[in-house]
């Protein structure tokens, strides 16, 4: 990577940490083959000076969950042909049939289509069993028929990791590990609650009333704590280079593991006209030409990935901004800018 692009990057990722955007970040920037370029920039936590952000740092990477662990896994289903994309749920899945879910399709729930209700709220609607929560989200009714409409909602992959345990009657964060990170040797990769040796160097996110601290190994998301720490919403930790290995393989897999023709067919228009466009999960990168093929996840701790297969580039920002609030707008400016000095 040429030396200006990482001066860029870095002068605008130091902006982000002086405006106090979040506490401190660390990046990376790669092709098939290796990374090219990386940095870390602020601290861990400002409480403590003398802790800078380092490139091994622990991160909640919130719904980046949902392309590591959910995206990933269907995906192996798929290729293995264990799951057709286009068939209603109902017609092999005993938990949806008979319920409105049954209509919809695994490729609804990719591309934020099935219709479902836009908030997660299990707790106030299914109480905190998670047996409960799992019969609630899977029979409850659709807020419109599936195909209508783009509107994102955390539910689908929360019902997509639940078809991905019945499917291969393993729990999601065994799936996960077995299938993906593991043959990928994404050894840092895991859901939380983190042990306290890992907790220690994990970037910490909101304060929480409950333990009157700022949570560390613990995930953010409500969702997710509520369910253990392991479902489709979030709850994954991971490092930096972790995420590189899955953004390589991406590129060029090598490993078993998802295979080109799941990244192929994910990184294309699902949606037709409906806006916004989406893929399989992933989705443009705002500001973006089509032409450019520039794809992206966020998650809401502060995190992103994005990936071109067409320049064969890939991007991983990492920040820890609910450490200091859940304003977006300010990020959303530094993510735009971080991608289009990342990937051109």
């Amino acid at each position: 990577m040429i030396t200006s692009s990482t001066a860029r990057i870095e002068d605008l990722l130091q902006t982000g940490v002086r405006e106090e955007v979040y506490p401190g970040a660390v990046w990376a920037v790669g092709d098939a083959d290796s990374t090219r370029a990386s940095g870390a920039v602020g601290l861990l936590d400002p409480d403590r000076p003398n802790e800078p952000m380092r490139l091994d740092t622990v991160f909640d990477v919130a719904s980046l969950t949902k392309v590591l662990a959910v995206w990933s896994t269907i995906g192996t289903l798929v290729e293995e042909g264990e799951l057709d994309l286009h068939a209603p749920l109902g017609t092999f899945w005993d938990e949806a049939a008979g319920h409105p879910l049954a209509r919809a399709t695994a490729h609804h729930l990719l591309t934020h289509t099935a219709g479902l209700a836009l908030r997660a709220n299990l707790k106030n609607l299914y109480g905190t069993d998670p047996q409960d929560i799992r019969d609630g989200v899977l029979h409850e009714a659709l807020h419109r028929p599936p195909g209508e409409a783009v509107e994102y909602t955390d539910r689908a992959a929360l019902i997509l990791g639940y078809l991905a345990e019945h499917l291969s009657d393993q729990p999601l964060d065994r799936l996960a590990t077995d299938r993906v990170w593991r043959p990928l040797g994404m050894t840092r990769t895991r859901f939380g609650p983190l042990s306290a040796t890992e907790a220690a160097r994990c970037a910490p996110t909101e304060y929480d009333d409950t333990t009157g601290t700022h949570l560390k190994g613990t995930a953010h998301d409500f969702s997710a704590r509520l369910l253990g720490g392991v479902c489709g919403i979030a709850g994954t930790f991971s490092v930096l280079d972790d995420l590189a290995l899955f953004l390589r393989h991406m590129l060029a897999p090598a490993q078993t593991a998802f295979g080109p023709t799941w990244t192929k067919d994910s990184l294309r228009i699902h949606t037709g006209t409906l806006t916004p466009a989406r893929g399989l999960f992933w989705h443009p990168a705002p500001g973006t030409d089509p032409a450019e093929d520039v794809w992206v996840h966020y998650g809401f701790t502060g995190t992103g990935m994005w990936i071109s297969p067409q320049q064969g580039r890939w991007a991983v920002l990492l920040t820890n901004k609910l450490r200091f609030n859940r304003d977006r707008e300010a990020l959303t400016g530094i993510r735009n800018a971080y991608c289009a000095s990342a990937i051109s």
